[in-house]
């Protein structure tokens, strides 16, 4: 245990895992080129390790900033660190640990997402960037609908969900980052049901931006009863959902960004842009909201550069939809539990860097007149 500390707490550990994270930094963002950014910033920076030619394992960001904070933390326990004269790199080693833990609480918690509403329409909900849900909704009920969500963790293949309430087993056969369909050439076997019986959902190779992928599941559901037990597919942005019915209730299946519900909601008044003069290129636009709380609007104007906090949420106004018969507002929605662990933690390093100076100063001046 004590070898380990020495290890850990030896400065040259930081400066080799700096050395290692600009390095990670580098490969990244030369990698983003060929495999788009999310792709990239998964494996070099959001992962624990990643295999070289499928191969060799090297650490990835995560364990990179694990071993930093690590290493400033067990610099703490050094008794030659606590004396009078090194205050300043005690309060500065405070400050870089407190950056590190902000950003493992932004890593671990912080989610970001986007509404997208038309001009007279309001939402209370945000769509997840890269995640999916599989949705069950039961639509019998007399005043409301009735959700039952399946999450993105528990959607991989091979896996199988048992669906207790009504007695059904879901087999997950596939899913896939990117669809495409294709009509079917030939009569589908009567064990596909669904939009299977006349198309084939097929796998494509991912786009760069994961936004721009189309993604699809295929299941296996037994339970539901002998005509509807079978194979079905569904993928984002499907227009006609799969319905059947079950213990004589009505249900339709959505396959759909993974959805926050927020404690408000938000209508749009208003939409503007200003184009650039001669052309159709937007200039600047922004929104103009009602902030809908426990029934009580608060108008809100969210611009470029100028976004709304609310309620530990950040809305950033994004982009636009133009549409045939009103225009969609995109806000960009961010949710950072370590957002102000950045500000705090360069005061902090700022005041460390201060004092390590005045406290030097005398003996800097002194070394200088004795020369």
């Amino acid at each position: 245990m004590n070898t380990f500390f020495k290890i850990i707490s030896n400065p040259k550990v930081f400066v080799y895992t700096l050395i290692w994270l600009m390095l990670l930094v580098f490969f990244g963002t030369i990698a983003q080129r060929d495999v788009g950014l999310y792709a990239s910033q998964m494996k070099y920076f959001s992962s624990y390790y990643f295999l070289v030619a499928d191969l060799i394992p090297l650490p990835g960001g995560r364990l990179t900033l694990i071993f930093m904070t690590l290493n400033l933390a067990s610099s703490l326990f050094n008794k030659n660190l606590w004396k009078m004269k090194k205050l300043g790199l005690i309060i500065i080693h405070l400050g870089g640990l407190l950056l590190l833990v902000g950003g493992g609480i932004t890593a671990e918690f912080s989610s970001e997402g986007n509404m997208i509403i038309k001009e007279g329409s309001q939402s209370e909900h945000v769509d997840d960037y890269h995640d999916m849900e599989l949705v069950f909704v039961n639509t019998s009920m007399e005043d409301s609908l009735e959700y039952t969500v399946f999450d993105e963790p528990i959607l991989k293949e091979g896996n199988t969900i048992e669906y207790d309430k009504l007695g059904i087993t879901i087999d997950i056969i596939s899913h896939l980052k990117n669809s495409s369909i294709q009509k079917r050439i030939s009569p589908a076997d009567t064990l596909y049901k669904g939009f299977l019986k006349e198309f084939v959902l097929l796998p494509k190779h991912p786009e760069k931006e994961n936004t721009q992928n189309r993604p699809g599941i295929i299941v296996k559901m037994h339970g539901t009863g002998s005509k509807t037990d079978g194979i079905y597919g569904f993928f984002l942005g499907q227009k006609i959902p799969d319905t059947f019915t079950l213990n004589g209730h009505q249900f339709f299946t959505e396959f759909r960004r993974k959805r926050t519900y927020l404690p408000f909601s938000i209508e749009l008044l208003d939409f503007k842009k200003i184009l650039h003069p001669g052309t159709g290129i937007a200039k600047s636009f922004s929104s103009e909201i009602n902030l809908i709380e426990k029934k009580i609007p608060r108008r809100v104007l969210i611009q470029m550069n100028e976004p709304l906090r609310h309620s530990g949420y950040t809305f950033f106004q994004a982009s636009f939809i133009e549409g045939l018969d009103k225009e969609a507002t995109v806000l960009a929605v961010v949710k950072n539990y370590g957002r102000l662990f950045p500000y705090i933690s360069s005061i902090i390093m700022s005041v460390g860097l201060l004092l390590h100076l005045l406290i030097n100063l005398p003996k800097m001046i002194k070394s200088k007149s004795l020369q």
